[in-house]
């Protein structure tokens, strides 16, 4: 009798374990039926996708339309086309080894068919997919004849089929005529329906699962059993069968979640932290009392559950997230100065050269005597301001190196460059990091731990681009969360507009006229393309990878504008590539006002602050993501002036990419754009794949459609943890920890 810690090389022998292994990372049994279907197929109704996306590797079935042996065109042979009826369209497959195949792939045939999507003229097709013959519905027979189809060159995908049988007594081909076919994700090297066979035998060989929840907690939430779930979710006979098993593994998965990150604020609660409470008369009241305007009621209330938590003797881990301009720099300064207050240093971590270059300028700039400690006129109550950069001089590094091991700056602002191991701090009390989903776990832990030995410093993070209520809850569930909606007063609102620059040329034309006008008038304009050059992806290339027409590059788009569009004005070049002091020289001119038009990359995508610019074109906009798209028009508009974003795209009216530009110039609401920018990307990013190095995902749960189950689920681990914080007591859940989550997702998620 097999268990669920059982290896699987023990269960369906060596070959197959390693290709599961090499395919997905699968080693146990319990691996493999976590390994979940993602749909399912009905006996007599045959499945597949409407637009699956270029290059995807599918499983579909479907019903043999037609079959004919053609002569190739271009060169000598033939080859089979095939049309495959779906339920919801005919699906084009070649096969360029006629004599092969022809025999197995006729007319009237139902298989399922395995291979990567190509598209030609808007259309999709697979070429080369292996298959796999599916008995009649009708058939009665417990050992229907099946044909597994590869072709040559791609692997032997039947041998890996066979050699699955290795560890018991085979699987019969009876697990495909069933009601409902469930389909796996899959791999060329490991199809569906291998792991279809895999998941039979395993479940045919083990025993009775111990469930780790508690019955009553079943009972509340109307649960089945662990053992039931499993089974039914790969071999079910109906579809209520699948939506009980889901339930149940959705909760699983919620509830490994919900107790790491319960461990997470227990272990956050036991650390020391420097106590930082206000100090009257400090640096902190002095910076206030200077500024040349009002906090809103929203900075003032935010900037109070900032300053209660760093007085605490526990460290703070918060979230400052707000509307693009409502003033969340400012209110982290004011926290900074509270740190300083205490005779601790704050580290200002900002994800790109120009954004740090920009902290500093402003910084300086909004604590003028202040920021000039040890200098001549400075403030009894000054401190000092460093800048750390990877590319500055070494003279300037040196300096502001030697000004962060003795102390002599209270703030100290960079990129990556913060984290190397050649850069001490004389007494780090708080780290604040800005865009915090544009730098890797590990840069933000390695930076934490500067903090002398036995304390923890406090952490703020911020972003302008709000996280919706269920990301908050799933993803950062030890930080506390603070909003600021409030735009300060003076600032309009940005209106923006869509052109199709394929259909109306005359409006992409207007838009240049525009922003001639803009500048007659005194005033400045950002162009924003995606990429850099020739056979580059930019600086940070948009969410989106449609099939789309030829973008054009920032320094294309220059030479045009500098040329013959705007040949009278001053127009400037701002990419990544460029060395740091020459980014420097054109932020300061623009910033000047000796630049009118700036044509750029995403470099200027956060913190950039220029009030007299007003106009911003973005071309190829359906080529960034609905966040990154709000986040640069917040660019603009940030003066006394209204700000205009035009979106300029090749993508016609009606098309999907269209549609998504329509639904970010319909609403400068920032917390409206993330749940639609969480629907239209996979939620596994959301919880930080690209940071955490692994490709993992969500299987089951949905952030934005299943906020009662983790909600249900985190209630139930706050409550586990509290009574029993190692969870000795309960090692079924803690199991299910590591079998519900990966074991990459787990330390993501114990570092964030």
């Amino acid at each position: 009798m097999a268990i669920l810690t059982d290896r699987l090389d023990h269960l369906l022998g060596r070959k197959t374990a390693d290709a599961l292994e090499a395919a997905f990372g699968i080693r146990t049994a319990e691996d493999l039926l976590r390994h979940y279907p993602h749909r399912y197929a009905s006996q007599g109704r045959e499945l597949a996708e409407k637009d699956p996306p270029e290059g995807e590797h599918i499983t579909i079935v479907a019903r043999v339309a037609s079959a004919a042996v053609v002569k190739m065109k271009n060169r000598p042979g033939s080859m089979l086309k095939v049309v495959l009826s779906t339920d919801t369209q005919n699906v084009d497959v070649t096969f360029f080894t006629p004599h092969k195949v022809k025999h197995a792939i006729k007319p009237g045939v139902r298989a399922m068919f395995s291979g990567t999507v190509k598209y030609f003229r808007g259309k999709w097709s697979l070429t080369h997919p292996s298959y796999l013959i599916l008995p009649a519905p009708s058939a009665g027979s417990e050992d229907p004849v099946v044909n597994v189809g590869r072709i040559q060159g791609a692997g032997d995908l039947a041998g890996i089929a066979r050699a699955s049988q290795e560890g018991g007594d085979g699987v019969d081909m009876s697990v495909f005529d069933r009601a409902l076919i469930p389909l796996y994700p899959a791999t060329r090297e490991v199809e569906s329906w291998t792991i279809m066979r895999c998941v039979r035998q395993v479940l045919d060989q083990l025993g009775h699962v111990d469930d780790p929840l508690p019955e009553n907690i079943r009972r509340e939430r109307a649960l089945i059993g662990l053992d039931e779930a499993l089974r039914s979710v790969h071999l079910p006979d109906t579809r209520d069968d699948v939506e009980s098993a889901r339930d149940r593994l959705r909760f699983d998965e919620a509830t490994a979640l919900q107790l790491v990150l319960a461990c997470r604020r227990r272990d956050n609660a036991e650390r020391v932290a420097p106590q930082c409470p206000p100090v009257p008369g400090g640096i902190a009241d002095v910076f206030e009392s200077m500024l040349p305007f009002q906090l809103t009621d929203g900075q003032r209330a935010v900037a109070g559950e900032i300053s209660a938590d760093l007085a605490q003797p526990h460290p703070m881990s918060r979230l400052l997230q707000g509307e693009v301009g409502s003033g969340k720099t400012i209110v982290a300064l004011r926290a900074m100065l509270q740190v300083v207050d205490a005779g601790y240093q704050c580290v200002l971590l900002a994800p790109t050269e120009v954004l740090a270059t920009q902290h500093a300028r402003s910084l300086r700039a909004m604590l003028g005597p202040l920021a000039t400690a040890g200098e001549l006129g400075a403030h009894e109550k000054a401190t000092r301001v460093a800048l750390l950069t990877g590319s500055m001089p070494v003279a300037a590094k040196r300096t502001a190196l030697n000004e962060a091991i003795t102390g002599d700056a209270g703030i100290v602002i960079g990129t990556h460059a913060l984290i190397q191991d050649n850069v001490e701090f004389f007494n780090l009390g708080m780290v604040v990091v800005d865009e915090q989903h544009r730098f890797g776990v590990e840069q933000r832990d390695r930076l934490r731990s500067r903090a002398r030995e036995g304390l923890s410093p406090h952490l703020l993070v911020m972003t302008a681009t709000p996280i919706p209520r269920t990301i908050a809850m799933t993803v950062l569930g030890d930080l506390e969360v603070s909003t600021l909606r409030q735009l300060p007063d003076g600032r309009s609102p940005i209106k923006s507009s869509v052109v199709p620059a394929s259909q109306k040329p005359q409006w992409v034309r207007r838009a240049w006229d525009r922003i001639r006008e803009d500048v007659a008038e005194g005033r400045q304009a950002f162009v924003v393309c995606s990429r850099i050059g020739d056979g580059d992806n930019g600086d940070g290339q948009g969410a989106f990878d449609e099939k789309q027409p030829e973008t054009k590059s920032a320094v294309e788009v220059f030479e045009e504008l500098s040329g013959s569009i705007m040949p009278d004005l001053r127009v400037g070049l701002l990419h990544g590539r460029l060395p740091a002091d020459e980014k420097d020289a054109v932020m300061r001119d623009f910033t000047a006002g000796d630049v009118d038009v700036l044509v750029c990359t995403t470099v200027v995508e956060v913190g950039v602050d220029v009030p007299n610019a007003t106009i911003m074109v973005i071309v190829d906009a359906d080529r960034f993501g609905v966040s990154q798209l709000h986040q640069l028009r917040g660019r603009v508009g940030r003066g006394k002036h209204q700000g205009l974003c035009i979106l300029v795209t090749e993508m016609n009216p009606g098309s999907p990419a269209h549609e998504r530009l329509s639904n970010v110039a319909s609403t400068n609401d920032g917390f409206e754009l993330a749940l639609l920018d969480l629907a239209t990307r996979r939620e596994g990013d959301i919880l930080g794949a690209a940071q955490s190095g692994t490709t993992s995902t969500l299987r089951l749960l949905s952030l934005l459609g299943h906020e009662d189950v983790i909600a249900s689920a985190s209630e139930f681990a706050r409550c586990v943890i509290a009574d029993d914080p190692s969870l000795e007591n309960h090692p079924g859940l803690s199991a299910l920890m590591t079998s519900a989550l990966d074991a990459d997702r787990i330390e993501y998620l114990e570092k964030t």
